[in-house]
């Protein structure tokens, strides 16, 4: 495999699951820190479960869970997407529009790495992919060979 040619979608594959841990263990963070104050925030807010803040952290702590797991990953990670997209401009964009000056990076960020989960599905590593195989459907499609791939 060169540099230029794909990676085996395999591998492909993998490194789907493994990106879509990742970004659930960081996000479920941010839902425990609003939810149980577990990690401790840089600047506490009090907790009102019926407030935008609330539902923000019921969404990251039970939509990262599924999302670790890859569970139902297509419509999890479009919701999201938009609840990053709402903080990015109910809260970030008071501050500016630039991402890095106006503390939304991460938000905006994380809104478009579930955004392209949308659309990629959750990988080989995932209940997602166990439910298909188990209904005896087709493998996900980063699991498919192409001509190149001979070697994989």
């Amino acid at each position: 495999m060169s540099m230029f040619t794909p990676a085996s979608p395999r591998w492909t594959s993998r490194m789907l699951s493994v990106l879509r841990i990742a970004a659930g263990l960081v996000f479920i963070l941010h839902g425990t820190q609003k939810l149980l104050g577990w990690p401790p925030a840089p600047r506490p807010v009090p907790f009102v479960l019926l407030s935008r803040y609330g539902a923000a952290g019921i969404i990251e702590t039970f939509g990262g869970l599924a999302f670790i797991l890859g569970l139902l990953t297509r419509p999890v990670a479009f919701l999201l997407a938009g609840e990053m997209a709402v903080a990015y401009f109910t809260v970030h964009v008071r501050r500016g529009v630039i991402p890095t000056s106006n503390g939304g990076d991460l938000a905006a960020l994380f809104c478009f790495v579930y955004l392209y989960f949308t659309f990629a599905g959750a990988g080989v590593w995932s209940l997602d992919a166990v439910i298909a195989r188990s209904k005896g459907g087709a493998p996900p499609p980063h699991e498919t060979r192409r001509p190149y791939d001979a070697a994989a």
